[in-house]
């Protein structure tokens, strides 16, 4: 197993962009846009790294405690097949914890599961 990516709520992912391409040297792809939720993405690499950060905006996360906080939103370990994917969130349920979105292909190219781990910290099971 390994880390993908990991996701980062923010007001401004441009800004954000533009600060991990100039101090990180990251190189974004191509912003991502969901127009029906208002979402807005990029996915940033890193030299010589696999693991990924995911930069992510909508205008319903806010920083008022009340409503989805800004900062991390969750960490996505990838397990290398959609087999791997559908077998672990199954053991996972099995035991009783929390699946947050069910196995499915999404709009930005992932096959992937949410889970909760115990304190609520949400987890992308990807291929």
């Amino acid at each position: 197993m390994k880390i993908s990516h990991v996701a980062l709520w923010s007001k401004d992912i441009e800004r954000m962009r533009q600060f991990y391409e100039t101090y990180f040297n990251a190189q974004a792809g191509e912003r991502y846009e969901n127009t029906n939720r208002g979402f807005a993405s990029y996915f940033l690499t890193f030299p010589g790294a696999e693991t990924k950060l995911e930069l992510m905006q909508q205008p319903t996360i806010t920083d008022q405690p009340e409503e989805t906080p800004l900062g991390w939103a969750h960490l996505a370990i990838s397990v290398g097949s959609e087999k791997e994917v559908n077998n672990l969130t199954t053991v996972i349920a099995g035991e009783g914890h929390t699946i947050v979105g069910q196995s499915r292909w999404t709009g930005d190219g992932y096959y992937e599961s949410v889970v909760a781990d115990p304190e609520g910290n949400l987890i992308e099971i990807t291929i």
